[in-house]
């Protein structure tokens, strides 16, 4: 068995398909194949179902995969460490960012730390994908992502995972003009029971403020009623202002809620918050590359009053 033959692998397990895997290799799909079913041979037994329409694991591929990842992730480790000594930092990191954080670009200035770091760092390769929260701490525990920014939606990090928190905002209901619920006027806050029976519009299943509001409604006794999802707050912001219903999203810039004519009303009893963070393994990323770039996104994103946590 060679390095070679367990990339092949992992490839099509992760594609589920020989024809895609080939070309993510950039390689001849009758090369992929054969390489795999020797390793198959030299294992003596099967580690890919390929009798349905897509690829699947078998028992033993199931078994043998984290393994195979984990030997990937040695040797290139190996060779990572060996470059350092040439005083040039090279690899690939991959990052995960919630969907819709962007709109928190005000917080903090992401795009502008991954200029800076590709530029010091030419040779290291920087992967960026958008997903849920969810699906991104799944991602960060298999080594499929080095570092994600999540959406927290309770006190305590998931187990295995240590997080700095970048904002901390509390969820408001963003409100159009003339709806009962801004009178009086001057009122600031609106307790979570008053959205019993209101259409909400919300963040997506999977993200932490989602899991926040749900956890919050079920407390209280109800199942909110959700009209429309969507992942970037200010869209939520932008339905809300149409009279769609109220849209639950972390406080945003005030210029932007006035240009929509909208009001906010703090969501209380409970009081519920809005929370971005870092994440990464507790033992650390696993390339020098990513250790760098995690060190320098703690120093440089770091918000006032925030604690690491793990």
């Amino acid at each position: 068995m060679d390095i070679r033959q367990l990339r092949y692998f992992v490839t099509v397990a992760e594609e589920a398909n020989f024809t895609r895997a080939a070309a993510r290799l950039h390689l001849a799909q009758p090369g992929v194949s054969a390489q795999v079913r020797q390793l198959e041979r030299e294992l003596g037994h099967p580690l890919l179902d390929r009798s349905g329409r897509s690829v699947t694991l078998t028992e033993v591929g199931e078994a043998v995969l984290p393994y195979a990842r984990a030997a990937l992730t040695a040797v290139e480790a190996v060779r990572q460490t060996a470059e350092e000594f040439t005083g040039l930092l090279r690899g690939r990191v991959a990052i995960g960012l919630v969907s819709g954080a962007a709109a928190a670009a005000h917080e903090f200035d992401l795009a502008t730390v991954l200029a800076g770091f590709h530029e010091d760092h030419p040779e290291v390769e920087i992967v960026l994908t958008e997903d849920t929260s969810e699906r991104m701490l799944t991602a960060l525990h298999r080594g499929e992502l080095d570092i994600a920014v999540i959406g927290l939606a309770g006190e305590e990090p998931p187990p295995g995972t240590s997080v700095q928190v970048l904002v901390d905002v509390p969820l408001v209901a963003a409100i159009a003009p003339g709806d009962s619920a801004l009178t009086p006027p001057d009122r600031t806050g609106i307790p979570l029971a008053e959205l019993r029976d209101r259409p909400l519009i919300s963040l997506p299943r999977g993200t932490g403020i989602r899991k926040v509001l749900d956890r919050a409604c079920a407390q209280a006794g109800f199942q909110p009623r959700i009209a429309f999802e969507a992942a970037a707050p200010p869209f939520l912001a932008q339905l809300a202002a149409r009279g769609l219903g109220v849209a639950v999203v972390p406080a945003l810039p005030a210029g932007l809620l006035s240009d929509l004519g909208l009001r906010t009303l703090e969501i209380t009893e409970p009081q519920l918050r809005g929370r971005v963070a870092l994440a990464w393994r507790t033992d650390g990323p696993s390339s020098p590359a990513a250790t760098v770039f995690l060190d320098l996104l703690r120093t440089t994103l770091t918000a006032p009053g925030t604690d690491c946590v793990s």
